[in-house]
């Protein structure tokens, strides 16, 4: 259990005086909140926005109200930022899906176009994410169609197929001082198939795991095969060999991938060369092993995963966390998402990932992050993870717009909502539901990052309409935010029976929660003391909570 981060003990930042907003920034805590600004870009609109904790507008990347994100953003070190981007409509595009791009701009600080690249054609298109390489380089995520004829003679079960194509991914890498290509990556260069032995790629799935099954998922019709959400890079000067790799995240796989980068484009479309030696096989696949005939439902990790990158953006080499594996676990249960960070072992010297058995290391999550309320952190897709230099987490639940920020004791000290209704500016005061402010993504810049020196910070208002403008300076960071219940749990460990206490005589809503963070049963109570039979519970960790507060672990024999 010391790898699980579950506390449950929820801070609410309380405004004095003031109505709580319903959306822009919900709660504060300066005190215990990391100090930077909110890079966000919306769905359904065209600006890139900078906010700063109090949900104040700093900056704006405006663009024309044709186009919508496609889906990322990113700020650089000398203040450009690097956005993708589509038009709003898509009714008449030969590839779409969502997630959908087409071009890749620079702009400087004041909005300057500097640099811009498009790939949306009938047989292409960009899509979801974007990393920039150490020399300045963009790789860039696309699909390229694959006809029937191609998908067959590679091996897929053309009968499980729809529209009789499939979009398999691809990675460009483009010179903006040349707008050349310059290196690529084909996943359709890299697999195995045991449907049809007189075609290409037949062997044995399960004995070639640094292959891609064609046939898997075998519930996926759809030509968008792979749905690849998230790319990041890593790039690290060694001694012997630099580290130079590229992550993806496949949710229909519920898989995260790792590519070598230090190949020629003609190695990466094969099975050898670079300094892994295997070309453009994966080096590294973690989260679903029933992928590569490894496993069965019940060794899955990972589900529809999103974000997943190495943690090392604006943090120093010394955070605990660098270099591990971040990743946005959305679908992890039926009414709740999870954060998590894992570790896999990397040989420097031989520059490959280690194996148990058939599988990549590590079994299980170095840590796992949840809302203290573990059902108001959910969405089925998009969302984010980022750690923070002072040891705090922000987590966005793209669905429904909702970012938060935990300490490492699992305490909430910022909460902000996404003001938006389908892109358009909303009242305070509104009322948001599911899918109506979509946001892909939130990240924390460090307000000291040199991206900001000599640039005019100050606020220029708030995204949403009717703000509530005073919200922020009203926020007490000393007041006491828990009721001391004083709750006790005996015997522990229990076996039939266990008695919760605690101080207070109203009636208190109490929760239990098992070390998955599923609640498994909830009570109402009054009088201080309630005896609970526990000879159904399963064995383990639980975490009683009262009215979502005070927290205590008990183990079940």
């Amino acid at each position: 259990m010391k790898h699980i981060l579950f506390s449950f003990a929820m801070v609410l930042t309380i405004s004095a005086g003031f109505a709580q907003n319903t959306v822009g920034l919900l709660s504060y805590d300066p005190m215990k909140s990391f100090d930077g600004y909110n890079l966000i870009y919306p769905h359904r609109q065209p600006n890139v926005y900078l906010i700063n904790n109090c949900g104040e507008i700093v900056h704006t990347w405006e663009d024309s109200a044709q186009f919508v994100p496609g889906n990322t953003a990113y700020l650089l070190d000398n203040g450009d930022l690097v956005k993708t981007k589509r038009t709003v409509s898509s009714t008449t595009d030969r590839i779409w899906a969502g997630g959908g791009g087409a071009t890749v701009e620079i702009r400087s600080w004041d909005n300057d176009l500097k640099w811009s690249y498009t790939l949306n054609d009938s047989t292409r298109r960009l899509h979801h994410d974007i990393a920039v390489t150490h020399d300045g380089n963009i790789l860039m995520l696309a699909w390229e169609l694959k006809n029937v004829d191609e998908c067959q003679m590679a091996g897929r079960d053309t009968s499980n197929l729809d529209d009789r194509e499939m979009w398999p991914d691809m990675i460009i890498e483009v010179d903006p001082d040349t707008d050349s290509i310059v290196w690529e990556w084909h996943v359709w260069d890299h697999l195995i198939q045991d449907h049809d032995n007189s075609v290409d790629n037949f062997g044995v799935v399960a004995v070639n795991p640094n292959l891609v099954d064609v046939n898997f998922p075998l519930d996926r019709r759809h030509p968008d095969w792979m749905h690849s959400n998230s790319m990041d890079y890593l790039y690290q000067p060694m001694p012997m060999m630099d580290i130079d790799m590229i992550m993806l995240s496949v949710p229909y796989f519920n898989e995260i991938w790792i590519i070598d980068h230090s190949t020629t484009t003609a190695q990466a479309a094969s099975h050898s060369g670079g300094n892994s030696g295997l070309g453009g096989d994966l080096m590294f696949r973690w989260g679903n092993p029933e992928a590569y005939r490894s496993g069965d439902s019940t060794d899955q990790q990972l589900f529809f995963q999103h974000d997943a990158h190495w943690v090392d953006n604006y943090l120093p080499t010394s955070f605990p966390d660098y270099g591990k594996i971040a990743v946005f676990n959305n679908r992890a249960g039926e009414d709740f998402s999870t954060a998590n960070i894992l570790e896999p072992d990397f040989n420097n010297y031989y520059y490959e990932f280690l194996m148990q058995g058939n599988t990549w290391l590590p079994e299980i999550f170095d840590k796992t992050y949840m809302h203290p309320e573990p059902t108001k952190l959910f969405s089925t897709g998009l969302s984010s993870i980022q750690r923070l230099a002072n040891g705090n987490t922000l987590i966005c639940s793209g669905r429904f717009g909702y970012s938060f920020e935990l300490t490492p004791s699992n305490e909430i000290v910022w909460e902000y909502k996404t003001p938006l209704q389908a892109g358009s500016p909303v009242d305070q005061g509104t009322m948001l539901s599911a899918n109506a402010n979509l946001t892909f993504r939130m990240t924390r810049i460090p307000s000291d990052n040199v991206a900001f020196d000599g640039r005019d910070l100050s606020p220029k208002g708030f995204i949403e309409t009717n703000p509530n403008i005073n919200f922020c300076d009203s926020l007490s960071s000393t007041m006491d935010r828990f009721v001391n219940y004083d709750l006790n749990v005996f015997p522990n460990p229990a076996s039939d029976q266990l008695v919760i206490e605690w101080n207070r005589p109203e009636e208190v809503n109490i929760t239990v929660y098992n070390a998955l963070g599923q609640m498994k049963t909830s009570y109402r109570s009054a009088g201080g003391r309630m005896y609970v039979n526990t000879s159904g519970w399963e064995s383990g960790y639980h975490f009683i909570l009262i009215n979502g507060q005070a927290s205590k672990v008990v183990v079940i024999e």
